[in-house]
């Protein structure tokens, strides 16, 4: 079977490009969109006390509206009520707006912690981080995360997901121990997606924002300190999967 110049010309286009030549390094900065990071937010100015005294208006108030409430509870109740309104205002702060305010606030900080970068969303890009092995995907595809921090997901809590990557791979591929730092290159897509795995102590969520289809990884250094990550390769096993777009 023998194929024509056009014919060559098309089954090369048909294959998979990975330009990784041309891939922009970029810094974890750049993943949230900018655009949802400046919002109003009354809830960032106030002290650890003022915000106690919102939260024990909210209580007491929830608490009023039981039923079968005992004669002495309600009056304490209604003092305390009393006093947290009266310090809040005291320093010109309308404590009914400020309640009335929070699931406004709520998503927007929502949306400041999952938005990504639209500029990039389809880009080749190249970034450096610390990883974390992951059993496969729903779709059998080999799988990783890539945090800006070492630590994040096990010591201390997931980043937001526009500073947590996933890394899907073609060909199967585990670092040498988990936080290993490396260097991926390959698409970046927004593509939001939702799991629960182990990872070292216990269940994890791990909601990240973007995909990275890596085309190549660069390991930056391998300390003989590091704790190394078990030599088995991860499987569904270790951890409930529940991958979702």
């Amino acid at each position: 079977m023998t194929f024509g110049l056009a014919g060559i010309l098309a089954v090369l286009l048909a294959l998979p490009c990975h330009d990784t030549a041309h891939a922009s390094e970029v810094s974890w900065s750049e993943l949230p969109d900018r655009s949802a990071q400046t919002f109003e937010d009354p809830y960032r100015d106030l002290s650890a006390a003022q915000l106690d005294a919102l939260l024990t208006i909210v209580r007491a108030r929830t608490e009023l509206q039981g039923p079968d409430l005992a004669g002495n509870r309600r009056a304490g109740l209604e003092e305390t009520l009393a006093g947290a309104v009266g310090e809040l205002e005291a320093a010109g702060i309308e404590p009914d707006w400020l309640i009335s305010q929070r699931w406004v606030v709520a998503e927007r900080r929502e949306r400041a912690a999952t938005a990504g970068n639209p500029d990039l969303d389809g880009s080749q890009a190249t970034l450096s981080g610390f990883v974390i092995p992951a059993p496969p995907d729903a779709e059998g595809r080999f799988t990783a995360y890539l945090v800006p921090e070492r630590g994040m997901c096990s010591h201390v809590p997931p980043p937001p997901p526009n500073q947590l990557l996933r890394l899907v791979f073609e060909e199967a591929w585990y670092p040498q121990f988990i936080y290993e730092p490396v260097r991926v290159s390959g698409r970046l897509e927004i593509d939001p997606s939702n799991r629960v795995m182990r990872v070292v102590d216990g269940p994890v969520k791990m909601a990240s924002t973007f995909t990275i289809d890596v085309a190549s990884v660069e390991t930056l250094t391998s300390p003989k300190t590091e704790k190394p990550w078990p030599l088995r390769p991860p499987s569904a096993d270790d951890g409930r999967q529940a991958d979702r777009k």
